[in-house]
Formats: structure tokens, sequence, C-alpha cells
């Protein structure tokens, strides 16, 4: 019988990447977007209406799921949001939003497919969380701090799941080439704001990271092994070497030597 896979965000980027890895390697795949009928066509296979923000579309998409196949072995929470800016300038409107999405919404997730993985004594929780969790990076704050709550929570819940047999794993990618970037909500720059120079390079730098990024079928092939491992890491990263790298250096390096690292990388 076929794995049932359910990824949030399906319709692009390492979602859509996954979702067409996974299919051809014989797996049911069901992905989401807020408005599938835009897409349908570009996706060949099925896209549920789910905003993560709203945790009844969530159960609902979940419910159909199950309904049609009476199972469902793996959840990938694939669905985020990129946010930029001083932190002083952030609305707050906006950091609630990356919160509700990057944080809540995967949380929701989980709780939603628990019951029936906890049934089945069986099932992986993939959460698609950052490198950049790994660290605090300039002007892209809020960001590091969603997906450090996601997988810090994951260290927490995958814990209190073991005993149901449910692995729950982190997959930290670095910058791939993928459209968050056109997405991503930007803080303006603005004209009379103390930021403004610092910050604008920032965003350059930024946004040539992701067009120069890395092809997101590598996040595809490391999924496809997790789901194949029945005692997994708890945490993987993918990406670029130096950026996988700085999670190392993180470690072994005092705090100020790898903060005037980070600075001297952004030219702050």
């Amino acid at each position: 019988m076929a794995k049932v896979v359910f990824i949030t965000g399906g319709s692009s980027g390492i979602g859509k990447a996954v979702g067409l890895f996974l299919q051809k390697k014989g797996y049911t795949v069901y992905g989401t977007s807020r408005n599938p009928e835009r897409i349908a066509d570009e996706v060949p296979f099925l896209l549920l209406k789910v905003d993560v923000t709203n945790p009844s579309s969530i159960v609902q998409a979940i419910q159909e799921i199950l309904l049609k196949e009476g199972r469902l072995d793996v959840a990938i929470n694939n669905a985020g949001v990129g946010i930029t800016g001083p932190i002083e300038e952030t609305p707050d409107e906006e950091i609630k939003n990356a919160f509700d999405t990057n944080y809540y919404g995967p949380l929701q997730v989980m709780k939603a497919v628990m019951p029936q993985m906890r049934k089945q004594g069986s099932g992986h929780i993939i959460n698609v969380t950052s490198i950049a969790a790994y660290m605090g990076l300039p002007y892209r704050g809020i960001y590091s701090a969603t997906k450090a709550a996601l997988e810090i929570t994951t260290e927490a819940y995958r814990m209190e799941v073991k005993q149901f047999g449910v692995e729950i794993i982190n997959i930290a990618p670095g910058d791939f080439a993928t459209n968050i970037a056109a997405g991503r909500y930007h803080a303006p720059v603005l004209d009379e704001s103390p930021y403004k120079e610092a910050y604008g390079n920032t965003l350059k730098m930024m946004d040539a990271h992701v067009e120069e990024g890395e092809d997101p079928l590598q996040m595809a092939e490391v999924i496809y092994s997790i789901i194949n491992n029945s005692s997994p890491k708890i945490h993987y990263k993918v990406g670029a070497f130096m950026q996988k790298f700085s999670v190392v250096l993180k470690r072994i390096l005092p705090d100020r030597m790898y903060e005037r690292m980070l600075m001297k990388h952004y030219k702050l």
C-alpha cells in the first residue's frame, strides 16, 4: 500500500519539488495551497485548500485525506513566509503573521495529524525550519525567531510522542533557488530611517543569496531518506557548505567573535 503524504505549501518551491519527487517514488501525495484552483494545472498531485493560519482549514484537509485514504503516514510542515526588516520598524501585524504562519501553523498541523498517527502506531512529521533558526540574523530577526521556536518545540514534542511510534524531525534548509524572496514581507527602506543604508545593503545581499541558491531537489532527496528511516536523526541541515558550517562555528566560537563574523559578512 502506498504511503500517504501531506505537504503544506505544496504549490511551489521546496514543497512542490518534494511532492513531485515523492509522487514519482510511488507515494500518494496531497499538497496544500491557499488558492489551489489557480494552479491546479501546474501541479500533478492533488492540492487541498488550506491556510495554515486558519486551524479549521487544516483539520478539514486532514479529515478529507483520512476519508479518502484511511491513513496518513507523513506530514511535512513546509508552508512558510519570509520577513525582513529592522525589528524596530517591522509592523506588529507582520510579526504576528510570520509567527502565525511559520510557528502556530505547523503546530496546528502536528496536533491535527497526531490522533491518526497515534492510532496507526507510526508516522513521520517533518518540520521545514531554516539554518537561520540557529542564529539571530540582522534584519531577519523575526524570521530567525519563528523558525527557532519551531526547532525547539520539535525537540520537546518528539520526546512526548516517541511512545506512540511517531517521529518528529527538523530539516533546516539554507538558501534555495525558490520564489520565497518574491513572497517575503520586506519592511520598506525608509528615507528617514537610521537603518536605511545598512538594511538596504543587507536586503540586496539576501535576494542575491536566494537567486544563487541550491536546487530544491536536494531537500526532496533528504526528506525521502528520512521517511524511509525508522530511526532518523533529530536535526538535518541542507544547503551550501558554508551555511551549514556557520552552525558549527556558532557552537565553537566565543559569542562576540561569532557576532563580529556575522556583522562582517553583512557589512555592518
